[in-house]
């Protein structure tokens, strides 16, 4: 192990896309494990459209010239705790950065399954895969039969949804995405019966195009132009679940989306937002749903992963501009290491 740390801070608040001179790695001493704590080195890292939004700054958001905070996995490399074991990988917030002191109430321990890789503890079975569950099966309560349409389907969230949806029992899945390329993608391998590159003319227009029966269910990552289309487009009783406004990141004077506001009442709509955080007691409902399904290899997480903690800005801002597919991560280029079994068969 290095006797040097790496981290990432903001150097300034960028107005519209932010850019590589609004990051600055920072060289430090490896830190050490004070009594109660731990020293984990970092082996993964997750890069999230929600990280754009604290860029901003305000309440809860990043602080110049501070580590960042972000999703990571990390093995214990010298531990001042006997709840915290060497060699023990655990997930924690403070990424960003090749290495984190924690204490045990600020880490939480992967559950051990065969067979499954532990970048999806990033992903499909952690906070995106999380969002994606809580989106269908408990703000807009999908039905078997119900047809859905998702935007930003080639992200990580949308890539979950539309594999959980079909996984429930969804009817016709449609989704949007930012290239000719990912519109394939999603029908291809991900189980999309249809897939529009948004840039291709008005949201109205393709959505009646790629659904012109309408649908039930609307998980929305995007907001703008194309949230008020899916009012216009959703059935009587539909329901929308608003997870994220990636259109109004980094475009901060865009106007707010316009609908025909008498469509929520005349046909009975319900749209509800949440954050994933306030349905973290789901945690363990979403492992038993999807993990059997991911050692049957009747569901596959979608990632783009890149080896290297100095890439990932670029992925980030990559990331941002629609050039990943699925979850993006970040790995150290370390041999990839699984969770420990204790019982091949069975989950511990």
């Amino acid at each position: 192990m290095d006797d040097t740390a790496l981290t990432v801070h903001q150097t300034a608040r960028p107005h519209a896309f932010p850019g590589p001179e609004h990051f600055a790695f920072v060289e430090s001493a490896l830190p050490s494990p004070a009594a109660g704590t731990a020293l984990v080195e970092n082996l993964y890292w997750s890069v999230d459209p929600y990280h754009r939004e604290m860029m901003d700054g305000g309440p809860g958001g990043f602080a110049l010239g501070a580590p960042l905070e972000g999703r990571a996995l990390g093995r214990v490399v010298a531990s001042r705790t006997p709840q915290l074991a060497e060699g023990e990988v655990v997930f924690h917030r403070q990424g960003w950065r090749t290495h984190a002191v924690v204490a045990p109430g600020q880490v939480r321990r992967l559950p051990r399954y065969d067979g499954v890789p532990l970048s999806a503890y990033l992903g499909i079975l952690g906070g995106t895969g999380l969002t994606a569950y809580v989106a269908l099966t408990r703000i807009t309560r999908l039905r078997p039969g119900d047809d859905l349409f998702v935007s930003a389907a080639a992200g990580g969230v949308g890539t979950a949804a539309g594999r959980f949806a079909r996984l429930l029992g969804a009817g016709r899945l449609v989704g949007s995405t930012g290239s000719a390329d990912k519109a394939a993608y999603l029908t291809r391998e991900v189980g999309y019966d249809a897939a529009f590159d948004y840039h291709d003319g008005p949201a109205s227009e393709l959505l009646a195009t790629a659904a012109p029966d309408g649908f039930d269910v609307f998980v929305d990552n995007v907001g703008g132009p194309q949230l008020a289309a899916a009012i216009g487009a959703l059935r009587p009783f539909g329901r929308i679940a608003r997870v994220g406004t990636i259109s109004q990141y980094n475009a901060p004077d865009a106007p707010p989306p316009r609908f025909n506001h008498a469509d929520l009442v005349e046909k009975s709509l319900r749209m509800e937002g949440f954050l994933v955080t306030h349905h973290l007691e789901l945690q363990q409902e979403l492992y038993d749903f999807a993990v059997p399904h991911l050692r049957s290899g009747r569901l596959t997480p979608d990632e783009t992963v890149v080896t290297g903690f100095d890439h990932i800005v670029t992925a980030f801002l990559a990331m941002l501009h629609g050039r990943t597919t699925g979850k993006t991560l970040i790995r150290a280029p370390a041999p990839v290491i699984h969770t420990p079994v204790d019982n091949p068969s069975e989950p511990a």
